[in-house]
């Protein structure tokens, strides 16, 4: 692409955005609302995995003491060699 091909593909995107605020119609149709919602449940779950993740390592670091796991069940001898 040429700079200037460029640059008048930029300018007029940036004035069809900047006329949808004036006239407040933000979404040409149902598609654009659905492609909306979509991408901000994503990000929603990515900033709350994240949260849970900040969480799960505060909890760790803070506590000192490893729980000692016990054994549950009935040891196979025959297993042993």
């Amino acid at each position: 692409m040429a700079p200037a091909n460029l640059q008048e593909e930029f300018k007029d995107q940036l004035n069809d955005v900047v006329s949808r605020l004036q006239s407040k119609n933000f979404f040409q149709s149902d598609w654009d609302i659905a492609a909306f919602a979509v991408f901000f449940i994503f990000i929603g779950m990515v900033l709350l995995l994240v949260l849970l993740v900040l969480i799960r390592c505060c909890c760790c670091c803070c506590c000192d003491e490893k729980p000692r796991r016990q054994k549950v069940g009935v040891e196979n001898m025959a297993l042993e060699s």
